[in-house]
């Protein structure tokens, strides 16, 4: 698997956002995340975004983060949040999102991140179960989706010594 930075609108992150959606909107039933995004919040060094591609060259896995500060939503000051997690469905359980996850934990770690935060629901219990495995834990709900009942928030420390 070979990782790539590439900016949130390449014609590969849309095309595997895209998927994410269709796979939100399976799952859910609504019109997918409605959190709203631009390209610029994955711009080096607030933010970053990955995609996997196969030893053919075909994009197999996306991810990036965010910087986030208090923001009345219930970030904190030095949060990095995950966004657009996904492994193709032909790929998975062979250990690319957990890659993935590492990877931008380390860049969001490098670019002085405090904590790495995510969102997820209760009808992706994969997620749920890559996350805790991970290290990561239940946090205070944060986000556009913070007063969903069926909305999951974790976080796990990015630096030495800082709690959650």
């Amino acid at each position: 698997m070979n990782i790539r930075h590439v900016p949130f609108d390449h014609p590969d992150a849309v095309k595997l956002n895209d998927q994410v959606q269709a796979e939100y909107h399976l799952r859910y039933g609504d019109g997918g995340d409605a959190t709203a995004l631009d390209a610029s919040d994955f711009e080096p060094p607030k933010g970053v975004y990955l995609i996997a591609y196969d030893e053919d060259d075909h994009p197999v896995a996306t991810g990036g983060w965010r910087s986030q500060n208090e923001n009345g939503e219930g970030n904190e000051d030095g949060d990095a949040e995950l966004k657009r997690m996904f492994v193709v469905e032909a790929l998975r359980g062979r250990g690319l999102a957990r890659r993935m996850l590492a990877a931008l934990e380390d860049d969001a770690r490098a670019a002085g991140r405090v904590r790495m935060v995510l969102e997820t629901g209760t009808k992706q219990p994969e997620a749920i179960a890559l996350y805790a495995s991970s290290g990561y834990e239940p946090c205070v709900k944060f986000g556009y989706y913070r007063e969903y009942e069926d909305s999951r928030c974790y976080a796990k420390p990015l630096q030495p010594g800082i709690a959650q």
